[in-house]
């Protein structure tokens, strides 16, 4: 998937991946996509909450090669 801008947040713990996530979001414009690597198992319900609760658009989300959690989101 094609993506505008990155954050990696690997060995980062809740909720620094959230913030960073949240901190590029900011930087960016409507329509823009975000990709997000995390190691945090539990970022997986973070961001589908995050997504929710701000109004942009969770994409896609899964593991990469190196059991990495990848989210892509789209900037409302």
């Amino acid at each position: 998937m094609e993506f505008d801008k990155e954050v990696d947040a690997r060995g980062l713990n809740c909720p620094l991946p959230i913030l960073r996530a949240k901190k590029m979001l900011a930087e960016m414009i409507t329509g823009q996509v975000v990709r997000v690597l995390a190691t945090d198992p539990g970022s997986v319900k973070d961001f589908q909450a995050f997504a929710r609760q701000t109004g942009n658009e969770l994409l896609r989300q899964g593991e990469t090669v190196d059991n990495a959690f990848e989210f892509f989101l789209k900037r409302k």
